[in-house]
C-alpha cells in the first residue's frame, strides 16, 4: 500500500456522516480518507473525543497496522481491534472501508460488509447506511460469484431494515428492502416482513402495516404467528376490535396456531370494549386448546374485572383456573386481596389466599402485609398474627413497621407472651428486633406483671446498644417492678 504525503492538519472535529456515497469514482489518493468538516451545528458522535488530528498521524497509523496486499480478514481485524477502540481515528472507519475498495488487490466480502452496516447502523449514521447498502448492490460479496447468492446478505440487509426502522426512517427501510430482493435467492424469510410491518406499527402507520402485509401476501411468503400478532395489536389500538378478531379467525384458516400473546391481545380487547364476558370465553378457549396461560394473560382477566368492581367474579375466576391447573406459579393476586380489603372482605381474601397458598401459588409479601393491615384495622389481631407466623414459616419476611405494629396491637390485647414467641421466630428467620420490637414488648410485660420475662429482654437491649445510658435502665427496671409501663 502506497500513501503519499498528506495535507496540513485538520483542526476541527469531524462527523462521520460527512461522506460521500461509496459509487464515488475510486482514488488511490490517501487524502480521499479524509472527509470534509462538518458544519459547527452538527456536533460529532458521543462516542468520539477527537483532538487536533494530522493526516501524517492517520497515515502512519495505518502503515504500522495495515500492511499492503491485505485480505478482507486483515481489514475486518484493523477495524475491530484497532481502529475502533482508537479515540482519534475511530470516526474514519468509512472512509478506510472506501479507501480499500480502490484498490485492484483488494475486494470486500460479506465479513467487511457485515461490520460496516453494523456499525454505521448503531452509531446512527443513516445516510452513510445507505451508500454503503448501495455499494454492497453494485459490489457483490465473492461469495455470490457462483450460482448461488452469498447466504448473509439477507441477514446484513435485515439488520439495516430494523436499523432503520427503529428511527421511524420507512422511506430508506424500503429501498433497502427493495436492493436485498436483487441480490437474495428466492423470497426473504418472513422476518424481514415482520421486521418492517412492526416498524410500521410502532409508529402508528397502519395502513402502511396492512399494505405491506398484503405485498407479502402477494409475494407468497406465508405469515406467522408473530405477523398476526402485530397486526392483531395494531387493529386493537386503531379501536378496531371487529377487525382484529377476523384477523384470528383468518389467522385459524391459514393453519397458524395462536400463542399466548394472541390470546393476550385479544382479550385486553375485549375487555377495553367492555365485553368481560367474551374476555373470559376467550381464556376458556386457551385452555380448550392447551395454550399455557402467562402471568401477563391473569394480569389482564384479574386486573381488568377488579378495575370495573367484578371482583367476586375475579376471585371464581382464579379459583376455577387454579381447580384446573392452568394458574401459573408467579402470579401475583395482591390486586385482588387488596380489593377484597378495600371492600372489608378478609375472610374472602384469606380463604382465597389459602386455597392458592395450598396449591403452591405463595403470596408476595405485600399481599400478606396488605391482609394483615385489613385484619388489624376492624381489630382481628388473632388472624393477623396467624397470618404472621405462616407467613414467617414459609420464608417469607414482613417489614419492620407491619410486623411492630403487630406486635403492639398483640400486646395490647393481653398476649405478650405470643407476641415474643412470634419476634423469635421472626429471628430465626432474618428479621431482627429494632429499639421499638423490644419496648414493645417490655411494655406489654411491664403491664402484665410479668417481670421477670421483661427483665430478660431488658438485658437483651442492653447487650445490643439499645440503652443509651443507666437512667433509662433503671426507669425500665422500676417499671417492671412496679407493674407500671414507663411508656404510658
Amino acid at each position: 500500500m502506497v500513501l503519499k504525503k498528506l495535507p496540513k492538519p485538520i483542526s476541527k472535529p469531524l462527523h462521520p456522516s460527512s461522506s460521500s456515497p461509496l459509487t464515488t469514482p475510486p482514488t488511490t489518493d490517501t487524502a480521499a480518507l479524509i472527509p470534509p468538516p462538518e458544519p459547527s451545528s452538527s456536533p460529532p458522535l458521543p462516542t468520539i473525543s477527537l483532538s487536533t488530528t494530522t493526516q501524517t498521524q492517520l497515515t502512519h497509523f495505518l502503515k504500522a497496522h495495515l500492511k499492503p496486499s491485505f485480505a478482507p480478514q486483515d481489514l475486518l481485524s484493523f477495524l475491530k481491534n484497532r481502529l475502533h477502540h482508537h479515540p482519534n481515528f475511530t470516526q474514519f472507519d468509512l472512509h478506510i472501508f472506501r479507501y480499500a475498495a480502490t484498490l485492484d488487490s483488494f475486494r470486500h466480502d460479506h465479513s467487511t460488509f457485515e461490520w460496516m452496516v453494523r456499525t454505521v447502523s448503531v452509531t446512527d449514521r443513516f445516510d452513510a447506511l445507505r451508500s454503503v447498502l448501495q455499494f454492497m448492490v453494485s459490489n457483490q460479496c465473492p461469495c455470490s460469484d457462483g450460482i448461488f447468492s452469498c447466504s448473509r446478505t439477507e441477514p446484513i440487509f435485515r439488520f439495516a431494515i430494523n436499523s432503520y426502522c427503529r428511527v421511524g426512517r420507512f422511506d430508506d427501510a424500503l429501498i433497502a428492502f427493495d436492493y436485498m430482493m436483487k441480490m437474495i435467492d428466492g423470497l426473504p424469510n418472513v422476518a424481514v416482513y415482520n421486521t418492517l410491518i412492526h416498524g410500521f406499527v410502532k409508529f402508528r402507520e397502519h395502513e402502511k402495516a396492512l399494505g405491506f402485509y398484503n405485498r407479502m401476501i402477494k409475494d407468497r411468503v406465508k405469515p406467522d404467528v408473530f405477523t398476526f400478532n402485530i397486526l392483531i395489536s395494531s387493529y386493537c389500538r386503531n379501536s378496531e376490535f371487529g377487525l382484529a378478531l377476523e384477523l384470528f379467525k383468518e389467522m385459524r384458516i391459514k393453519g397458524c396456531s395462536p400463542n399466548v400473546v394472541s390470546f393476550n391481545t385479544l382479550i385486553k380487547g375485549f375487555f377495553r370494549e367492555r365485553k368481560f364476558e367474551e374476555g373470559i370465553g376467550m381464556a376458556n378457549e386457551m385452555i380448550e386448546l392447551g395454550c399455557e396461560f402467562s402471568t401477563v394473560t391473569c394480569e389482564i382477566l384479574i386486573g381488568g374485572l377488579c378495575r370495573v368492581g367484578w371482583v367476586s367474579e375475579a376471585c371464581n375466576l382464579v379459583i376455577d383456573l387454579l381447580e384446573k391447573g392452568v394458574l401459573p406459579n408467579g402470579f401475583d393476586y395482591f390486586d385482588l386481596i387488596s380489593k377484597l380489603c378495600k371492600e372489608g372482605n378478609m375472610g374472602r381474601a384469606l380463604e382465597v389466599m389459602g386455597k392458592l397458598w395450598r396449591k403452591g401459588n405463595a403470596p408476595s409479601f405485600i399481599a400478606c402485609t396488605t391482609l394483615i393491615e385489613g385484619f388489624r384495622r376492624v381489630g382481628k389481631t388473632e388472624e393477623a398474627a396467624t397470618l404472621m407466623e405462616k407467613m414467617l414459616k414459609d420464608g417469607i419476611v414482613p417489614d419492620s413497621v407491619t410486623y411492630n405494629c403487630l406486635l403492639r396491637d398483640m400486646c395490647n390485647a393481653g398476649k405478650t407472651v405470643e407476641a415474643n414467641k412470634l419476634r423469635l421466630l421472626a429471628s430465626s428467620k432474618g428479621l431482627d428486633p429494632d429499639g421499638m420490637t423490644y419496648n414493645i414488648l417490655v411494655s406489654g410485660y411491664t403491664r402484665e406483671g410479668k417481670r421477670k420475662e421483661g427483665q430478660i429482654l431488658v438485658d437483651e437491649m442492653l447487650d445490643r446498644g439499645y440503652i443509651p445510658d443507666i437512667a433509662t435502665y433503671n426507669r425500665l427496671m422500676d417499671a417492671l417492678s412496679n407493674g407500671k409501663s414507663s411508656f404510658q
